[in-house]
């Protein structure tokens, strides 16, 4: 079927149900920013194959919401659907809520699948129309939908991570005393995987599994289809004192308890929120292992720092592949982007990539989730910028870095905006903050330099990232909107400003950071970052008289520690070419 047929299809079915919108949000049973297969609802529907969107049905319109990240994407994409693109959080675009507002009367009726429809948007959306459970009205019509995933489940050893499960569930029920709460629901997978020290492979570049915990001061349950248990798993879990349950037991449990439930409305699906008898007895909490897994343990960040080694090496030995071969004509963005990844499935206890890499060269790099076609390959030539975005899953943890290259010479507009967006990057890593400043305090030492021009990128500076689990991870994030989550010691975040020019060129430079402990003087307690991320930065891009002598001097610090770390692990004509690229400037 036709993408437009599809939505004809719905329409068809809303009809039946008496409702005047059917939204399909990109979620599956736990908000989870990336799905499985089974629950890529929108994008089976419209087209658009984005990590974020909202599709509103209506009985002759469709709509289809995203951000600023995927804007040239979702044009492209949503041609010939007859869906509409709303540009979400561009000047005089209301949000869907608002929209459905405007065009609806109260009290209309309006469906979803309230599986996986989030708890907080269903109370908004109550205050001005009857929501209906329709389910899933796809069913009849996908026809080659995938199964739940059912791969099995494995510990996550203590010597990566250094702290036992028991110890987490402690932390739990500690916070459980201080709310005046008798139970935790839980529904996000990266907090199971982590107060479980378990993970799994349920969904792409993300080692999670699907699965609900229950959490009280006399019982832990871990709710996950039967599949995915070993007989190692149910021995492990016994011996914690943790209760395994089908999956979908959580329903009818939720169904029976007595006392306050703790549940996060902005990850917690309506289905589960419904299943509890008495909604006065829920209060909208967000579990403390949210929290918690974002501050780092010393054993992980040993064993982070020594992955970004090896994944470094190999982002390097990329850098000379790609700076010796590309003027073939015969280098692809595709064939560059397999060769990357091939050479990080070389390196010890590799699980996965972290994400699907971006190789995107010229006007391609314009968009800022673009994905390489072996069907319709880019051919890399001379005289434009080849951007990657790339990580990889390791036991270690997780990586995250983009590098943008010059492929031979580059306009010199091109070289002004990489260079603006170094200052930005070099601004935020050298950064001093007092104790209580957020991300969004810091944001604006990352595009200062772009906005003096009147370039901005539309979307933040940096998020968190987990330890082998989700590469956006925690509560932190640098970003201009506003965020109330402090930076402490110990959090791992990017730091990845951008330029995005539509039909012309992209650039991204992108270091991990961690925080760290600065001074503490008579005016309170100070912070800074370390950089973990050691990887060239393509001085073949970069005007050198637009940085200050401060700059080029943390750029040439920086280029020393990437030769120490990174060169020992070359061969003899890398560490030479990598003397040349690690040079002060």
């Amino acid at each position: 079927m036709k993408y437009q047929e599809k939505i004809e299809w719905i329409q068809s079915k809303m009809k039946e149900f008496d409702i005047a919108a059917y939204i399909v949000p990109t979620a599956d049973y736990h908000q989870s920013e990336y799905l499985g297969e089974y629950f890529k609802t929108r994008a089976f529907l419209s087209g658009f194959t984005g990590s974020s969107g909202t599709l509103v049905i209506l009985s002759e319109k469709a709509y289809l919401w995203t951000d600023g990240r995927y804007y040239v994407q979702a044009e492209k994409q949503l041609e010939g659907s007859g869906i509409q693109l709303m540009k979400q959080g561009s000047p005089g675009v209301p949000g869907y809520i608002e929209f459905l507002q405007e065009i609806l009367p109260e009290k209309e009726n309006i469906g979803m699948d309230m599986k996986v429809f989030v708890t907080e948007d269903i109370l908004k959306l109550q205050n001005y129309f009857v929501c209906q459970d329709v389910g899933d009205l796809t069913k009849e019509i996908w026809k080659d939908r995938a199964s739940l995933p059912q791969d099995n489940i494995f510990i996550h050893e203590e010597k990566y991570h250094g702290e036992a499960s028991i110890h987490k569930i402690q932390k739990i029920r500690e916070d459980l005393l201080e709310e005046g709460l008798e139970y935790q629901l839980i529904a996000t997978l990266d907090d199971i995987a982590w107060i479980f020290n378990l993970r799994g492979n349920d969904i792409e570049d993300n080692p999670v599994f699907l699965s609900f915990a229950l959490i009280s001061q006399e019982q832990v349950i871990l709710y996950c289809d039967k599949e995915k248990m070993s007989e190692e798993i149910e021995h492990y879990l016994k011996e914690m004192g943790v209760t395994w349950k089908e999956y979908f037991a959580v329903f009818e449990d939720l169904s029976k308890l007595k006392g306050k439930i703790g549940m996060e409305f902005a990850t917690t699906s309506y289905a589960l929120y419904a299943s509890v008898t008495d909604s006065n007895a829920i209060v909208n909490h967000q579990p403390k292992s949210s929290f918690l897994k974002t501050i780092k343990t010393e054993a992980e960040l040993e064993n982070t720092k020594k992955i970004h080694i090896l994944d470094g090496v190999a982002v390097t030995k990329f850098m000379y592949w790609l700076k010796h071969n590309y003027a073939s004509g015969e280098m692809t963005e595709y064939s560059a982007e397999q060769y990357l990844n091939h050479l990080r499935m070389e390196i010890e206890h590799f699980q996965e990539l972290s994400f699907h890499t971006i190789a995107g060269f010229g006007a391609n790099a314009a968009m800022m989730h673009y994905q390489a076609n072996q069907e319709k390959p880019v051919v890399l030539r001379e005289g434009s910028l080849f951007l990657v975005d790339s990580g990889g899953q390791y036991l270690e943890g997780t990586t995250d870095i983009t590098r943008t290259f010059a492929l031979g010479e580059v306009p010199e507009e091109q070289k002004t905006h990489f260079t603006l967006t170094l200052k930005g990057m070099i601004d935020l890593s050298k950064a001093k903050f007092m104790h209580g400043a957020t991300g969004t305090n810091l944001d604006i030492l990352a595009r200062q330099h772009l906005w003096n021009i009147g370039i901005d990128y539309k979307c933040g500076t940096g998020h968190g990232v987990g330890h082998f689990l989700g590469v956006h991870d925690g509560l932190h994030g640098i970003r201009f909107q506003y965020n109330p989550q402090r930076l402490e010691e110990n959090m791992v975040v990017t730091n990845e400003p951008g330029v995005y020019i539509a039909g012309s060129h992209g650039i991204r430079i992108e270091n991990e950071l961690v925080v760290k402990a600065y001074l503490e003087t008579e005016h309170g307690k100070f912070l800074q970052f370390e950089t973990l991320t050691f990887v060239p930065i393509d001085l073949d891009a970069i005007l050198p008289e637009l940085l200050s002598p401060e700059e080029k001097e943390w750029l040439n610090h920086y280029h020393e520690e990437v030769f120490t770390k990174i060169s020992p692990f070359l061969r003899e004509k890398e560490k030479e070419w990598l003397k040349i690229y690690t040079r002060s400037i």
